[in-house]
């Protein structure tokens, strides 16, 4: 059976595959407006991500540094040009995308756990996840999670938002992952930058699915929290 027949076909088609219909168009100072803000913000938000991340576990600039880089990815994303929630189909007509967008990220959530379980096991690996999971398991969880919080849905309005229309129609998913992915080198840490490449293909093709950023900021969120509570006690 065509899993586009399934109830999960119909479930997931019109988060990740059908594309509703929209008209975002820009004029060329406004497009080229926001390449240039986009440029600045990333080399901006990637410098002060690397930043944040290098301080120690427990070191108190972690929270100003991590809040101070989710309002940049906001700001530039503000600050490019108009941004939309986005739309996904149903039978009942248009609506916004919700339910599935947490489905899925639960189901992405899942799948790292899984990985995590064999990584866990292979020393260098280990290593290199404890060091990102040392802030969560020495630092202040509720200031930990809130961070999470405000930077997933930060980096969505950045990166899924004000990056993926200023490249245009020629592979934006392709084009925002990737870019993605090498603004998270900045943290020197190639297991954020595998989970950025792995898990920004999924939030690309949500945005350009329902073309707006609700979706992925609700993906990203609900992952977030899984990998913040999940994974420390499986490492510890």
């Amino acid at each position: 059976m065509n899993l586009a027949d399934t109830r999960l076909g119909r479930l997931v088609r019109p988060t990740l595959i059908d594309r509703v219909n929209r008209d975002h168009h820009q004029s060329d100072a406004a497009f080229r407006r926001r390449r240039i803000v986009v440029a600045f913000t990333t080399v901006i938000g990637a410098t002060l991500l690397g930043i944040s991340l290098a301080v120690r576990p427990a070191d108190p600039a972690f929270y100003p540094l991590t809040i101070g880089l989710a309002a940049v990815w906001v700001a530039g994303g503000l600050l490019s040009g108009p941004l939309h929630l986005g739309w996904a189909d149903s039978p009942k007509g248009m609506r916004r995308p919700i339910i599935t967008p947490v489905l899925i990220g639960v189901a992405v959530g899942v799948v790292f756990v899984l990985g995590a379980l064999a990584v866990r096991e292979i020393p260098p690996l280990h290593r290199v996840v404890d060091s990102v999971l040392a802030h969560a398991r020495f630092g202040s969880l509720p200031l930990v999670a809130l961070v999470t919080l405000l930077n997933g849905i930060a980096e969505e309005v950045f990166f899924r938002g004000a990056m993926f229309a200023a490249i245009g129609v020629k592979r934006p998913v392709l084009i925002s992952t990737l870019v993605y992915g090498v603004a998270t080198i900045a943290t020197a840490n190639y297991m954020l930058v595998f989970s950025a490449l792995v898990l920004g293909v999924v939030l690309g093709l949500e945005r350009r699915a329902t073309g707006g950023v609700l979706a992925g900021i609700l993906t990203h969120v609900t992952w977030s929290t899984i990998m913040l509570f999940v994974l420390p006690p499986l490492f510890a």
